[in-house]
């Protein structure tokens, strides 16, 4: 294997500095065009719920089996969230353009570890709509525990806010991550034409590698 001249390399890639950054330029505009029209931006807004006592403020009367009770029913009063009958009713309040499967897709229902507090969370293309199904489910939620299980023990934290960034776009972070596949695609193309290119550039790379003296040299002279 043929050794490679460092100083060489180096100033090989010195002379083709300007492929580089002709390459990152590509680079960096196909991955914004790519972007562009392939990644939607979703927004993401979350609201909370919380178990409480059922005396409502009367926290003297909220003993640890009620607690424990509420805990419990953290997993339970999660999957209800997501049910098709809570979800069926957001939809018709809201006017929603979305099946139930559908808009089980966008909610994500979590709970707080070691806590007493559900947290819901919707993304939507619509900012302003994603935080809209995250208040409409929370309060048709609450509505159908007071209704079906006759407990009157969540009630809503926090209220959703909406969302200015979209959850799923980081541009900075894409636009770096082009930057250097363009860096690394003309780094490599330039070094395959350096290793493979076999032409002798200067009178010591004949001395180096055909063993013979140069005994002068000719300089190019441009046309007058």
């Amino acid at each position: 294997m043929e050794e490679i001249d460092l100083k060489d390399l180096f100033d090989y890639f010195k002379g083709k500095i300007s492929w580089i950054i002709i390459s990152i330029a590509i680079a960096l505009v196909i991955g914004n065009i790519y972007t562009m029209f392939t990644r939607v931006p979703y927004y993401k807004s979350s609201t909370s719920l919380v178990l409480v006592s059922e005396h409502g403020s009367d926290n003297s009367t909220y003993n640890t089996s009620e607690q424990q009770l509420n805990k419990n029913l953290v997993s339970t009063y999660s999957e209800i969230i997501k049910s098709k009958m809570v979800l069926n009713t957001v939809i018709s309040n809201l006017g929603l353009n979305y099946t139930a499967t559908e808009l089980q897709n966008n909610i994500m229902v979590s709970s707080v570890s070691n806590t007493e507090v559900i947290r819901i969370s919707v993304s939507d293309a619509d900012s302003n709509l994603a935080a809209q199904i995250a208040d409409e489910t929370a309060n048709v939620f609450v509505q159908e525990v007071n209704k079906f299980y006759k407990l009157n023990n969540v009630t809503v934290l926090d209220k959703a806010e909406v969302a200015l960034k979209p959850y799923n776009v980081n541009y900075v972070k894409d636009n770096i991550i082009y930057l250097l596949v363009g860096l690394i695609i003309s780094c490599e193309v330039i070094f395959i034409f350096f290793y493979f290119d076999t032409t002798i550039k200067t009178s010591d790379e004949i001395e180096k590698k055909l063993g013979l003296t140069v005994i002068g040299t000719v300089p190019k002279i441009g046309k007058e």
